[in-house]
């Protein structure tokens, strides 16, 4: 906290903190409360039903988000497709949105950017989100890019076209309940949803009747590349235990199996710092990687294990272009948004993925299989997710 967001954020967490402990209870949600309770979803509004067009000059794009943090993969892919409108000719401000007792500190932020390799440098504003200044001037497009920010997005008060950066179906980040309510209901907000591969293309047009448009999934070929064309006596496994929809504890079910089988074989676990885990097998704790020391690892790696109970991670394109066979749990969420021959789509059973992780490390012609599968995404670029991504939004500007 002190690291990613400063000496005053860091006071108001811990005050925060302690408030929930000793003071009288209430309501805290990544969402402002009084934000929520002004939102009529049941009757859109007309800035929202009317938006303005824009058909023959770049636009001005508000991106609402909340904070960046130096190991948010997601918001590293946001600033990934900010760039690329901006790349395009539109003019990109950027607003941090927060709730509550944690302020954010634009200092801070402003040197976390700088200082990470995962995020490009944006040539518009970033500002703190002010409910009552709203958007500048001349903004012709508001961005949400996460639930929470849906909600500062409808109630400004400008005519701004409205879209959604939908990176993942939010609602599943939540036990039944009110964050998982108010996350399902911003896709009745009447947006446009840009979304991150198709599975969420298709389930919020059908299940809530949104507009969406989508960009494939791709991979940095800069960054990822097969360098050792050798036999791989290593595994990878993404392990996240502060994202539940990693599924950290079923990973270590199934690796605990597979390292009973094959003790020979080295496990690599990497995402989070897992120090102060109680893990049942021997590891290598690489915790967070810069991005440039992630392809040395995955090099060493025959398999990597990469679950994911909604969207689909980035991880599994890239470990391909290292020659790495990903391990992925099976099902439309995973498959929706790559349908590469290569990517070992397995039931979630903690037996048949620790089966399909020795198959994997003992197939007999492994260096060859690495070449082939590093070779099945040299095709796909960013920039042309890039390129679809702006053509679907300037199609929608346009009405």
């Amino acid at each position: 906290m002190l690291k990613n967001h400063g000496w005053r954020a860091t006071v108001g967490y811990f005050r925060s903190k302690v408030g929930q402990v000793a003071g009288k209870q209430k309501p805290r949600l990544l969402v402002d409360l009084g934000d929520a309770a002004a939102v009529d979803w049941t009757v859109l509004p007309e800035r929202i039903t009317s938006p303005l067009t824009v058909a023959d000059r770049p636009s001005r794009i508000a991106w609402i988000m909340s904070p960046p943090g130096k190991e948010s993969g997601g918001h590293q892919n946001l600033f990934r497709f900010i760039k690329f409108a901006e790349d395009a000719g539109h003019r990109c401000d950027v607003y941090l949105y927060h709730a509550g007792e944690v302020a954010v500190d634009l200092r801070v932020v402003r040197d976390m950017l700088s200082a990470s390799e995962a995020y490009p440098d944006l040539a518009g504003d970033l500002r703190v989100w002010d409910r009552t200044a709203g958007v500048a001037d001349g903004t012709d497009a508001i961005f949400a890019t996460g639930w929470e920010t849906a909600y500062p997005a409808f109630l400004d008060r400008s005519r701004a076209r409205r879209f959604y950066f939908v990176q993942d179906y939010e609602p599943l980040f939540y036990p039944l309940g009110s964050e998982a309510l108010l996350a399902e209901n911003t896709y009745r907000f009447g947006f446009h949803g840009i979304t991150a591969g198709g599975w969420l293309k298709a389930k919020l047009h059908d299940e809530f009747g949104m507009r969406t448009d989508s960009f494939d999934f791709s991979v940095d070929r800069s960054l990822y590349r097969l360098e050792n064309t050798g036999r791989r006596n290593e595994v990878f496994f993404y392990a996240r235990p502060v994202t539940p929809r990693r599924a950290f504890e079923f990973g270590l079910v199934a690796l605990e199996d597979f390292a009973r089988e094959r003790p020979d074989v080295t496990i690599n676990l990497a995402g989070w710092d897992v120090s102060n885990w109680e893990i049942p097998f021997e590891f290598n704790n690489l915790s967070s990687l810069q991005l440039s020391e992630l392809n040395a690892v995955y090099n060493r790696c025959a398999a990597g294990l990469v679950l994911s109970l909604s969207n689909m991670s980035l991880l599994p394109l890239e470990l391909l272009a290292s020659g790495v066979v990903p391990v992925v749990n099976d099902g439309p969420n995973n498959r929706m948004v790559s349908d590469n021959p290569y990517i070992e789509y397995v039931p979630a059973s903690p037996v048949a993925i620790a089966r399909k992780l020795i198959e994997v490390v003992d197939r007999p012609d492994a260096p060859e299989h690495a070449r082939v599968i590093a070779d099945s995404v040299a095709s796909t670029t960013w920039a042309d997710s890039g390129a679809a991504f702006v053509t679907a939004f300037e199609r929608a500007m346009r009405g």
